[in-house]
């Protein structure tokens, strides 16, 4: 039975990116053509291009937070107003919304139709043109990273175009910074002007409510002097006075109480007489305490008989008891007096409560009315006051020379994308070639193993080769056949390895013969294959008849150079 010769290795996903650098360096050629077209293509084009010419300015988007000056902290402090007025919050979510409202056509629009215009007057076409084209084509807005600093370029053909663009669009930017400001200031002072007189009619409401409410109460007298009506309310405590008047008659109750308990002891009588003002300011105790003084400077000289302190006791008595008189008539004067008030300030159940609800809605009016006039106010010196535009820190410029196109760009990229081509065509003009290069090819089709690699294109190194193979495999062998893998061969190199392997075994006879038949009769068989030389089917046709001839081969040699 024949021993079975290899199969063909199936292939897999793996790519010999040495194989592949062999493949394109054996189709140089090929490349380069393709490349020097693509080169030359680019150069064609690159010179057919016009001229794109580009001019740029940078600006400075002012914060929202101070678009308002002087009106900022009002709008801080009140959200509903910056609302309608339309501030908001700074910060880089407000900047990139600044960013796209400048790109809409709520601003720019008037420069397209400038350009449109103008591309029109000189004969172009511009039925196709759209502003979002433009925009996206011909413009570049971009913010600067972590400022408020705005980068604007416009770019052109028409050289003459471009400078006149970006300072319209310049002006455009700075007309709106303060478009929306006016505007919002505008809707502001309207809206306070009608909050105004809505709270002034209801202060003016509130406020005769209350007096209207107090007049039939008996509450108290309010007194003029206010806007509207010309009245203000009093603000006389009605309850405060009813407390205080009942406090006031249960110390002068305490009072006479005390009096009625101190009986006829002058002494105390004449100390108590003290506490009431009323009687303090008529001198009836500083006069008992001067008695006092004279009794007691007489009586370290003389006796009570004496006539002089007599008569001193006799008027001491008799003041003591119109001090007691006295003192009981002043408080239940006073507590008359205090018992009036506590009855004029009595009132049915749930009218104070009332009459302070009034009061407290006619504040809350009229405070919430002379907020809205200063707010109003504030509001009206802000419209007054015209701030700066947004300032351009660089004034738009037309830049010397023009940004495309790129000569030396374009051919770059011409001879890369030549490059890209030719090594693809390369690469299938290699494959639909269907001639074998690879090693692995030749080791998956022939039978047995690779015995030796041979430069073709230097015999002389074959020597040792030979020599090797003569004591080694070949030793013993009469006969040996050499088999060029090839189609039709290359009879120069197959009768130099003949007579190379015939010096190498000068007793053997070297038979190199393409005829599978002529070779079986050989002791020895040797293959010999050279990358290029022979297609996948021939490979495939051979290494079947190998199969057929059932001789052994002592492995095959590859002559092959190498720098290949």
């Amino acid at each position: 039975m024949s021993p079975s010769l290899p199969q063909p290795a199936p292939a897999d996903d793996e790519i010999d990116l040495g194989q592949l650098a062999a493949s394109l360096r054996r189709r140089w050629r090929l490349i380069a053509q393709v490349a020097g077209g693509t080169l030359l293509l680019s150069a064609a084009v690159t010179l057919l291009q016009k001229p794109v010419w580009e001019g740029e300015f940078q600006i400075v988007l002012a914060d929202p937070e101070k678009k308002q000056g002087g009106a900022s902290q009002l709008l801080a402090q009140n959200p509903a107003l910056a609302s309608l007025i339309g501030t908001g919050g700074g910060g880089k979510d407000s900047l990139e919304t600044e960013v796209k409202i400048l790109e809409s056509p709520s601003v720019l629009k008037p420069v397209f139709d400038f350009v449109k215009t103008s591309k029109q007057r000189a004969g172009e076409n511009v039925d196709r043109l759209r502003y979002a084209d433009w925009l996206k084509d011909d413009l570049e807005i971009k913010l600067e990273k972590g400022t408020s600093v705005l980068n604007l370029a416009y770019r052109d053909t028409d050289k003459a175009l471009v400078l006149p663009v970006i300072d319209r669009i310049s002006k455009a930017y700075q007309v709106y910074s303060g478009r929306d400001r006016e505007r919002g200031l505008v809707r502001g002072v309207a809206y306070l002007d009608q909050q105004i007189e809505l709270y002034r009619l209801r202060a003016v409401a509130s406020l005769r409510a209350a007096q209207r409410f107090a007049i039939e109460q008996d509450l108290t007298a309010l007194k003029g002097g206010g806007k509207g009506d010309e009245e203000v309310v009093n603000s006389l405590n009605i309850e405060a006075i009813r407390v205080q008047a009942a406090n006031e008659i249960r110390n002068i109750n305490e009072q006479l109480k005390q009096l009625r308990s101190l009986g006829s002891d002058p002494n105390s009588v004449m100390f108590q007489g003290l506490l009431i003002p009323e009687l303090a300011a008529q001198g009836l105790p500083q006069r008992l305490n001067a008695i006092d003084n004279q009794l007691a400077f007489l009586r370290s000289k003389f006796t009570e008989r004496e006539d002089s302190i007599r008569r001193l006791k006799e008027e001491r008595s008799l003041l003591i008891g119109l001090l007691k008189t006295k003192a009981f008539g002043f408080l239940d004067a006073k507590r008359s007096a205090a018992q009036a008030r506590l009855a004029a300030a009595d009132r049915p159940k749930g009218v104070l409560i009332r009459y302070r609800e009034l009061l407290r809605v006619a504040a809350r009016d009229e405070a919430t009315l002379n907020k809205l006039e200063d707010e109003r106010r504030v509001l009206a010196l802000e419209q007054a006051r015209k701030p700066d535009p947004w300032q351009l820190i660089s004034t738009p410029t037309l830049l010397d020379k023009p940004v495309s196109p790129s000569k030396g760009r374009n051919l770059a990229l011409g001879l890369l994308a030549g490059l890209v081509l030719g090594s693809g065509a390369a690469l299938v003009a290699e494959r639909r070639s269907g001639r074998v290069f690879a090693t692995d090819e030749f080791q998956a089709a022939l039978p047995g193993p690779m015995l030796a690699r041979l430069d073709p294109d230097a015999p002389e190194s074959w020597a040792v080769t030979m020599a090797l193979l003569a004591s080694g495999p070949l030793a013993g062998s009469s006969t040996v056949a050499l088999i060029p893998v090839a189609d039709q061969g290359e009879p120069e190199l197959a009768e130099a390895l003949q007579r190379a392997l015939q010096q190498a075994t000068p007793g053997a006879q070297v038979l190199c013969t393409s005829d599978l038949v002529a070779a079986g009769t050989c002791q020895a068989q040797l293959l010999v294959a050279r990358p290029g030389a022979i297609t996948r089917p021939q490979l495939d046709a051979l290494r079947q008849q190998l199969q057929l001839q059932g001789r052994p081969s002592l492995g095959w040699l590859l002559l092959q150079s190498t720098d290949a």
